[in-house]
């Protein structure tokens, strides 16, 4: 009588689970869990599957979601060393959870160095089903080099750092660059402390004022014609609200701000701190001046008198032994009379 062959099973997960084998008869093997879950036949029928028990309606699967949307873990993730101290005995319980959500792209890994132990540790980070669209198809290290440029936020992250972060060549960096780019997941800019190297960040943000030099800068270089101008609609904008040179009750930042609106002298909206700015390089340069300030606490400014004016006299005629009799007129129509004094504003 022919042997007959027993088909063989492989069982390698469920092993590591603590799932048990029985033989039930021939040609047939059924696997079963220590405690008592389901089972199958590997002839026809399969096993079930582990990510059951990290569907949607289990306690633990929305737990762990709960934890990773919390927003102090936005971005930068959970460490591994956080999860064991929140799960405690049920964290051998997560790595069915972990495995489905990272096969669905809703959870990325990354690395970091732990502040307490100075060692390396891995990172989880949950992404929205939107997000997990756009990484969809993306392999491994893809998801990590796009994590850790999210890390950085509008601040965007060097490349170097990105390698550095990661541990991959300059080749394969390069390569998921391209990739990530072509999704329009991130976009390459430049900083204006350095204009010859890249700076990565996510497609959809907009770079920080101390990456881009804020208004005040054009294609990354200083614009002086575009401050000159504002500077001088700044004056021209106070003698008139006031009335003239050094005349009266002053114009506060507000109101410089809002006829600059009206004007539309800006190609980009100005904020109230950069009006400010600018009202301070003009304070500098003695070109305008504080007045009081308003019931409110704003400051009134005005436009300054000039510090020194020129006059009718040479240097010369002071050594005249009549100078002192003489009357002086100054060219903003200021006459001293004989041995009268000049204080200067």
């Amino acid at each position: 009588m022919p042997q007959t062959k027993r088909p063989k099973v492989l069982v390698t997960a469920a092993a590591a689970a603590g799932i048990k084998r029985r033989r039930t008869s021939v040609g047939s093997v059924r696997v079963s869990t220590n405690n008592g879950g389901g089972s199958g036949t590997a002839g026809g029928r399969s096993a079930p599957s582990s990510a059951a028990a990290s569907s949607e309606n289990n306690p633990l699967y929305d737990e762990f979601i709960r934890l990773l949307s919390n927003p102090q873990y936005k971005g930068k993730g959970i460490s591994n060393s956080s999860l064991k101290s929140h799960f405690d005995t049920r964290y051998p319980e997560l790595v069915p959870i972990i495995n489905e959500l990272t096969r669905a792209s809703r959870l990325t890994m990354s690395r970091s160095v732990s502040k307490t132990t100075g060692e390396s540790e891995v990172n989880f980070s949950l992404l929205s089903a939107e997000e997990a669209t756009k990484l969809q198809g993306l392999d491994a290290q893809s998801k990590m080099v796009y994590q850790v440029v999210e890390a950085s936020g509008n601040r965007g992250i060097w490349t170097v750092d990105v390698r550095n972060q990661t541990n991959l060549l300059q080749v394969a960096l390069t390569k998921i660059f391209k990739q990530l780019e072509t999704r329009k997941l991130i976009k390459p800019i430049k900083a204006v402390t350095a204009k010859t190297k890249k700076l990565y960040m996510l497609y959809d943000l907009t770079p920080a004022k101390e990456i881009t030099g804020g208004p005040w800068y054009s294609d990354y270089e200083f614009d002086h014609e575009f401050i000159a101008e504002l500077r001088n609609f700044i004056i021209m904008c106070i003698r008139r609200m006031n009335g003239g040179l050094g005349v009266g009750n002053g114009v506060t930042l507000k109101q410089i701000s809002n006829k600059m609106i009206q004007a539309n002298v800006s190609r980009v909206q100005l904020s109230l701190d950069e009006v400010q700015q600018l009202l301070q390089t003009l304070a500098f340069d003695y070109l305008i001046e504080q007045r009081g300030v308003t019931e409110n606490g704003e400051a009134l400014f005005i436009a300054a008198k000039k510090i020194t004016t020129m006059c009718d006299f040479g240097w010369w005629d002071v050594l005249s032994p009549d100078f002192h009799f003489r009357g002086i007129r100054f060219e903003d129509d200021v006459f001293l009379s004989p041995h009268e004094p000049h204080h200067h504003s």
